[in-house]
C-alpha cells in the first residue's frame, strides 16, 4: 500500500501517530524503560515522565496535575468512572441518567449496573442526535447518583449540552456525580473542566494522533469513587497495574503537538462546509450530521440506494478510507441513527467521514469524484 497517496477520512476511529508521539515512545522504549514504581534512579526517571504528562494534560483541561489518572483506553476510563461513581454513591440513591446514543463503553456499563438493581434512564435524542437541556433538567432528581453524557457523539458529531447538567444537579439538590465521555472532543474543542462542571472526564490518546492503548481519566480532587481494578495500587489506587511509560509519553507528545483549538476549529469548519456543499451539489448524498451543534471533524452522510459496506469497499480499492459508523460496532446497525429516527435505508447506506488537521480540500474533491464513480459502476452492475 502506498501510504503517501491514500486519503484517510476515518480519524474518529483512530489517527496516525504524530512525529512527536513516535519520538517520545521510542525514547522511552530504548532509554527509559524503568518501572515508575521502583525506588532506584531508573524508576525515578520513569515516574518523572508520568509527572510531565500529567502536567501537560492538566494545562489543557484546566485541572490539577494530581487529578489526572492514566488508563489503558477511553473505554477503560469510562468503565472506571461509571462503575466507581455508581458503587460509591449507591447509598444515596440508585438512579443513573445517560443518553441512548452514548458509546458502547458507556451503554454496556450502565446496562451491567442495571442488572445489579440500579435504575437507568437513557434520554432519547432529537433527530439531530442531541439531548436538550430541558430533558436533563426534568430527569435529574434527589435520587440521581450519576449523570453520564458524552461531549461529542462519535457517529454524527453532535455536541451535547454537558455544561447544563451542573445547574440541574444543584437546583434539584441531587447527589449526582457528573461524568463526561470526551473521547471525540478532547483536543478538538476547548475543554475546561471547571466551566464544564464535571467531576469525571474520559479521553483517549489515539484520537488525537497519539498511540493506542492509553487514555486518561480526570477525577475531581477529593471525589471518592470505588476502585474495581485491584493490585499494586498504582495511580493512587484507582487503577492498579504498571503504567505504560512509553505510551503515556506518546500521549504527551500528541498533546504537545495540538494546535490552537480555536484557530483549528475555524479551519476544520471551512473544510467541513466545503465537503458539505460539494456533496449536496453532487446530488449523491443526504447529510445526516446536524448543521448546528456539530463538531466539524465528523460528517455523516447516506448515499441513497447503495449499501454502505459496498461503497466502503469500492472506496477502499481506490485508496480512500472511511467508515460505516463507529469502529466499535463492527458492522452492526447504528444504534445512534436508529435512536434518531432514521429509516433503515438511510442507516444501511450511511458513511462517516471523520477529518483531522492534516486533511485538505483536494482530498474532498477526490472523494466526491470517486464516490460518483462508485455509484455509476454499481448502478451498471445492478442492471
Amino acid at each position: 500500500m502506498d501510504l503517501d497517496n491514500i486519503i484517510y477520512f476515518d480519524n474518529s476511529s483512530t489517527t496516525k501517530p504524530c512525529e512527536t508521539a513516535v519520538k517520545y515512545i521510542n525514547k522511552q522504549l530504548s532509554e527509559n524503560w524503568g518501572n515508575p514504581s521502583s525506588l532506584h534512579t531508573m524508576g525515578i526517571y520513569a515516574e518523572e515522565e508520568l509527572t510531565k504528562t500529567r502536567n501537560c494534560i492538566s494545562g489543557v483541561i484546566s485541572s490539577r496535575p494530581d487529578e489526572i489518572y492514566f488508563c489503558g483506553s477511553g473505554t477503560e476510563a469510562n468503565n472506571i468512572a461509571i462503575m466507581g461513581a455508581a458503587l460509591a454513591n449507591k447509598r444515596r440513591g440508585n438512579k443513573i441518567i445517560t443518553s441512548a446514543v452514548e458509546h458502547h463503553s458507556v451503554l454496556e456499563t450502565v446496562d451491567a449496573l442495571e442488572k445489579q438493581g440500579f435504575e437507568v434512564v437513557k434520554l432519547k435524542p432529537d433527530k439531530n442526535g442531541r439531548i436538550n437541556e430541558e430533558q436533563i433538567y426534568n430527569a435529574v432528581d434527589d435520587k440521581t447518583i450519576l449523570v453520564s453524557l458524552m461531549l461529542v457523539n462519535n457517529e454524527l458529531g453532535t455536541i451535547m449540552p454537558v455544561e447544563s447538567i451542573k445547574r440541574a444537579v444543584i437546583d434539584k439538590n441531587s447527589p449526582a456525580i457528573i461524568h463526561c465521555d470526551s473521547v471525540q472532543a478532547f483536543g478538538k474543542l476547548p475543554i475546561n473542566v471547571q466551566k464544564l462542571g464535571v467531576d469525571l472526564l474520559s479521553a483517549s490518546a489515539h484520537k488525537i494522533h497519539g498511540p493506542k492503548g492509553v487514555g486518561f481519566l480526570y477525577k475531581k480532587k477529593n471525589l471518592h469513587i470505588e476502585t474495581y481494578i485491584h493490585g499494586g495500587g498504582q495511580e493512587h489506587g484507582l487503577r492498579s497495574g504498571t503504567e505504560s511509560v512509553p505510551l503515556i509519553s506518546g500521549l504527551r507528545g500528541a498533546v504537545e503537538e495540538l494546535p490552537n483549538t480555536a484557530l483549528q476549529l475555524e479551519k476544520q469548519l471551512d473544510l467541513w462546509n466545503y465537503a458539505y456543499n460539494k456533496l449536496i451539489d453532487s446530488g449523491l448524498a443526504s447529510i445526516n450530521s446536524p448543521i448546528e451543534h456539530c463538531l466539524p471533524y465528523i460528517l455523516n452522510i447516506s448515499v441513497n440506494g447503495y449499501r454502505s459496506e459496498t461503497l466502503l469497499h469500492f472506496l477502499d480499492s481506490k485508496g480512500i478510507f472511511v467508515s460505516s459508523g463507529s469502529a466499535c460496532a463492527k458492522g452492526q446497525k447504528s444504534h445512534v441513527m436508529t435512536e434518531c429516527g432514521f429509516d433503515n435505508k438511510r442507516i444501511d447506506s450511511a458513511l462517516r467521514l471523520s477529518f483531522c488537521r492534516y486533511n485538505n480540500k483536494k482530498e474532498i474533491e477526490r472523494f466526491c469524484d470517486v464516490l460518483k464513480e462508485a455509484c455509476t459502476t454499481l448502478r451498471k452492475a445492478q442492471k
